[in-house]
């Protein structure tokens, strides 16, 4: 790459939101592309609710465990050459899963595509935060917000699609395709034209905890539903979970070099918005998690009629997204963090309504346009806010918090699904997970308002 001549700035910028925008919607989608495949998975494979909770969770815990010692390796090695390598291993692990002969073997190739994952976030969103500044920087958030959000609402559709005309493996075979597409613009990027931050240690140590802690604590709740709390196997982990992540926080206040360095939170808008990220993305993982599973296990929807039933806020993020980032920065992210999520609520308190027999444009599409709408007019003036409050030095171990933040909120909201819907999905059950979804929303919107601050003027770091 030394010999590549360097791209003029708005090239360069040009490519880097493409980079970014591609690696990360890879990596998101996957989180949640398997969703409307889950009921075809169980069905070939076995495992009932406890296999489609783990086929989501694997792949989320190790995405989110290992994306923050992701950001200390892109900020060692260089972040083009971490994306190169997370898109090596995302294709070969996508094939893997494509090929599994069981349950068992697909939670393991979830897993390892996890890791390969968070290869991919951390490094492309610190691109963006490293090349735009200013109001540029807070619309190309916006856009990569929306086209990555957009991943998570999206997914249904082409899991479904795959699902009725092929089968379920189409949807990890699909991988390739995007993969092939982005190296070419991933190998034109020059290390040194993105201004690539100093060497960091490896926090390898932390890593253990995180895994363990988050892998403990997770199969407690999936097992929990049907094992009971009582059961040694369910106690057991949860307390060794609860003990490393105890000790995982002890470890990173303590080390002169931490994957996840406590000090950024005492960043008010980075500590707050984090908390507001836990409550926002545990929501919309839960609420869109059981909606899919509800379309089609009790509503009887084909896996492709419940992925075009899922598709508006997609389309509304694409549409407004960019708009709703450009004038965050402007305005300031506040406003937007508080309206946004109680919008989002909205939307799924409108499915309490949903009964049987089901009336799609009567009892869905409007809650789930209302949510759409709420949802755009969140994503990017969160981003914005967590991110515009670091030093752009720190701009690849800031996003890997923020995003294995994101993460980790959908593993444990769906880790938590069957508490709420029972071992089988019912119309009460979603009910119920519309409830509890509408309530982290409300808290979401709660938390930006009491932590969250407009800036001053751009980069400027408002402290607790």
């Amino acid at each position: 790459m030394s010999g590549t001549p360097a791209l003029s700035r708005s090239s360069l910028e040009n490519r880097v939101l493409y980079v970014a925008i591609v690696a990360s919607f890879i990596a998101f989608l996957d989180g949640s592309v398997v969703n409307l495949a889950l009921p075809a998975i169980s069905r070939e494979l076995g495992g009932g609710l406890v296999l489609q909770q783990w086929v989501v969770d694997a792949y989320l815990l190790a995405l989110g465990a290992l994306i923050l010692v992701a950001g200390s390796l892109s900020d060692q090695f260089g972040r083009v050459r971490v994306l190169q390598w997370g898109l090596a291993g995302f294709t070969v692990t996508s094939v893997l899963c494509g090929l599994a002969w069981n349950g068992e073997s697909l939670i393991v190739a979830r897993g390892l595509q996890g890791v390969a994952g968070a290869l991919l976030v951390p490094s492309s969103l610190a691109l963006i935060v490293t090349v735009f500044s200013g109001r540029a920087q807070s619309a190309a958030i916006g856009k990569w917000s929306a086209w990555t959000s957009g991943a998570i609402v999206a997914a249904p559709l082409l899991g479904g699609v795959s699902v009725d005309v092929f089968t379920w493996r189409m949807i990890f075979f699909l991988n390739i395709i995007p993969a092939v597409a982005l190296w070419p613009a991933l190998r034109r990027l020059r290390e040194q034209d993105l201004g690539r931050p100093p060497g960091s240690a490896i926090d390898v140590n932390g890593t253990v905890l995180a895994v363990f802690g988050l892998g403990g604590v997770v199969y407690a709740f999936i097992e929990s539903g049907t094992s009971g709390w009582s059961s040694p196997q369910v106690w057991l982990p949860l307390g060794l979970g609860i003990v490393c992540l105890a000790a995982f926080l002890f470890h990173e206040g303590r080390i002169p070099a931490p994957m996840m360095p406590l000090r950024l939170f005492t960043i008010r808008n980075f500590g707050w918005g984090n908390t507001a990220t836990v409550l926002i993305y545990g929501a919309l993982n839960l609420g869109f998690f059981v909606l899919g599973l509800f379309l089609q296990q009790v509503a009887g929807l084909g896996a492709t009629a419940a992925g075009i039933a899922l598709l508006p806020p997609t389309l509304i993020l694409l549409a407004i997204s960019a708009r709703v980032g450009a004038l965050s920065g402007r305005f300031g992210p506040r406003w937007f963090m508080i309206v946004g999520p109680l919008v989002c609520a909205a939307g799924f308190l409108m499915l309490l309504g949903v009964g049987l027999p089901l009336d799609y444009f009567a009892q869905v599409f409007p809650g789930i346009v209302v949510f759409g709408i709420g949802l755009a007019v969140t994503v990017a003036p969160l981003t914005s806010a967590i991110l515009g409050a670091v030093d752009p030095g720190e701009a690849g171990i800031g996003s890997a918090v923020n995003n294995a933040v994101a993460r980790i909120a959908g593993l444990v909201t769906i880790a938590f699904a069957g508490l709420i819907t029972g071992p089988a999905i019912t119309t009460a059950g979603l009910h119920g997970t519309a409830a509890v979804t509408a309530a982290l929303f409300i808290a979401g919107a709660a938390v930006s308002a009491l932590g969250i601050r407009n800036p001053q003027r751009a980069g400027e770091r408002t402290k607790a």
